[in-house]
């Protein structure tokens, strides 16, 4: 009897692919962080108002919520009247169940992955049949402040998707809320594909940073730039005198007698500002203070 195969690996086979495996499995690593990376990037936002800034990482884990915003079902849903919105902040929609039945849907993941290519899908009933439009993409989201008087109310994020025929949107505002999630509830719809819900979310708490004072303003520019004009003069001055007046050491500062003095200027002046403000020091005797023998 012949045996035809005994289900082990050949330890030679092994180490001559292991050579390609590392490298495939190294770029496979770094594609996936870059890719992890840019789902923070897309859903980061930013707002100065006076001498605080306000920080916003949607996407960025939290205690309660290891996946900051996004839904840990994949998707959001909401339901109003005979239109459906599915929704996923800061990624493309998942499915692992209920997923969306629609007639075409070719624009989000083809009939087999509907909702799956796009990270928001509408549907609308007509005629008895859900049609189905991808109203947001990823790679458009953009995020701005809900009200810009009240940084720290949440902010808006925004998707849409351009098509040939009918430009659709939908905004999502995500309400600042510290004891918990209330997923979306309402829908509307304010254009011919343009949609607004909210959510609350502790994702949508700023990290507020408080600088007191503004720095030196315009006088720490001012002395930035005498400084660096100080610099050139003096770099120029010595390579000027050491170069072509073969000047070496320390002769080669330019001035040398004049900044060797300065030291000796600045005391001086600011014992005479001292004797001014404070009167005669104790021990000082006017020329016409009476003797007495």
């Amino acid at each position: 009897m012949q045996i035809v195969g005994t289900g082990t690996m050949d330890p030679t086979n092994f180490r001559n692919r292991s050579p390609i495996l590392i490298p495939l499995l190294f770029i496979a690593t770094i594609l996936h962080r870059l890719s992890f990376n840019s789902v923070f990037a897309i859903c980061e936002f930013s707002y100065r108002d006076h001498n605080r800034l306000y920080n916003y990482s949607l996407a960025s884990p939290l205690r309660k919520f290891p996946h900051g915003v996004l839904s840990e079902d994949g998707f959001y849903k909401v339901a109003v009247n005979e239109t459906v919105l599915w929704i996923q902040l800061c990624d493309v929609m998942l499915f692992n169940h209920d997923p969306p039945t629609c007639i075409d849907c070719m624009d989000c993941g083809g009939p087999s992955r509907c909702g799956m290519g796009c990270s928001a899908l509408v549907a609308n009933i007509i005629q008895g049949y859900p049609i189905c439009n991808s109203v947001g993409r990823l790679s458009s989201t953009i995020v701005y402040l809900i009200d810009n008087k009240k940084p720290h109310m949440g902010v808006v994020v925004k998707m849409s998707n351009s098509q040939p025929k009918l430009n659709c949107s939908v905004s999502v505002s995500v309400i600042c809320d510290y004891n918990g999630v209330e997923g979306p509830r309402m829908l509307e719809k304010v254009g011919t594909c343009d949609y607004v819900t909210q959510l609350r979310h502790p994702a949508g708490c700023a990290k507020v940073i408080s600088s007191h004072g503004s720095g030196w303003g315009w006088f720490g520019t001012f002395l930035v730039i005498i400084l660096c004009l100080f610099g050139a003069y003096l770099l120029a001055g010595v390579v000027y005198r050491y170069f072509f007046l073969n000047i070496h050491g320390i002769d080669a500062i330019p001035n040398l007698e004049f900044w060797a003095t300065v030291p000796h200027k600045v005391q001086s002046f600011f014992v005479a500002l001292v004797r001014r403000f404070r009167g005669p020091s104790q021990g000082y005797r006017s020329s016409y203070s009476p003797v007495n023998f």
